[in-house]
């Protein structure tokens, strides 16, 4: 989601996607299998620039070789756009969305649709009108939100976001990184929903992965801006303040491609199938705590839960 923008002549570089053979000898080809299904299928999975994004990429290039396929997790673009981009110019072969960022960034909708199931329909349905397929989506919804130190909320007396707007304005610091501090779905539209004023000065921004330690040690800000399924919430220590107004669109995650791929490898929606129903939002909270809070690497945590689930 979760952001800077950066050029994609390395992605470029790497070569854009072709659907041929797998070429012999290649790590791809040695991992899949040459007689499967996605035999011929070859490409780049891409990824945005978060761990989530990157095992989420490693376990669909693992999956999709296993079963033939000759493709590689590209985890270097920067920022939302870029990766959409990337997909639309067939740099990739296809990344995970998320379906409140397709709606409101890429289509240009200015409000969310109520309930998960219609935004997901709402969102396949504008981006089919784009050449883009969404496959069926995994239950877990990374959806924006703000946490404070447990103790910190407990002290002001704070657990939903219509709360903050009563707190003495030396209280009402934030951390947000700079994607969010422009969005729709971000800091503009969420200060009108909950009323909040305070000076620029009360905001901090900070790349994404600073925002959890430094919202944690409470120096620079009461308030971080976080992903509901990151594993260091709860590391942390950190309470996620309730969205009572409902504001957050739904955030759930599918694996998007271009329609003209799956026509020619309709297989690819088969065997993603296997893994969406398992990817809820607590699992990805374990596995992303394996990364953020572990240190483990996504490609080795990808590897690990393909096999733990008897899918590799």
């Amino acid at each position: 989601m979760n952001k800077r923008t950066m050029s994609l002549i390395g992605v470029l570089a790497a070569g854009a996607v072709a659907l041929t053979g797998c070429s012999a000898g290649s790590p791809a080809a040695e991992e899949g299998s040459a007689e499967g299904e996605l035999s011929g299928l070859t490409g780049e999975i891409g990824a945005k620039d978060f761990s989530e994004q990157y095992i989420l990429a490693h376990i669909t290039s693992q999956l999709l070789n296993a079963n033939g396929a000759d493709t590689s997790a590209n985890t270097t673009v920067v920022g939302s756009a870029n990766v959409r981009s990337a997909l639309e110019s067939d740099e990739f072969l296809g990344y995970w969305e998320y379906t409140g960022t397709s709606w409101i960034t890429y289509n240009g909708n200015t409000a969310p649709v109520a309930g998960e199931e219609a935004q997901f329909d709402a969102t396949k349905e504008a981006d089919a009108a784009n050449g883009i397929a969404w496959l069926d989506p995994a239950p877990f919804n990374n959806t924006y939100a703000f946490a404070i130190l447990s103790d910190k909320g407990e002290e002001l007396g704070v657990s939903s976001l219509s709360d903050i707007a009563a707190l003495p304005e030396d209280e009402q610091t934030f951390c947000i990184e700079s994607e969010f501090s422009t969005r729709d779905d971000g800091w503009p539209g969420l200060k009108s929903a909950y009323g909040i004023d305070v000076p620029d000065s009360n905001v901090a921004l900070l790349d994404t992965g600073v925002i959890y330690d430094t919202t944690a040690k409470g120096d620079v800000c009461n308030f971080g801006e976080v992903f509901a399924t990151d594993g260091r919430i709860s590391a942390l220590g950190l309470t996620v303040m309730e969205d009572d107004e409902s504001f957050f669109p739904v955030y759930q995650g599918g694996f998007t491609l271009k329609q003209s791929t799956l026509d020619e490898f309709p297989a690819i929606a088969d065997v993603m199938a296997e893994i969406a129903p398992m990817l809820t939002t607590a699992e990805m909270q374990r596995l992303n705590a394996l990364a953020d809070v572990d240190g483990e690497d996504p490609e080795d945590i990808a590897a690990d839960w393909l096999e733990e689930m008897g899918l590799i």
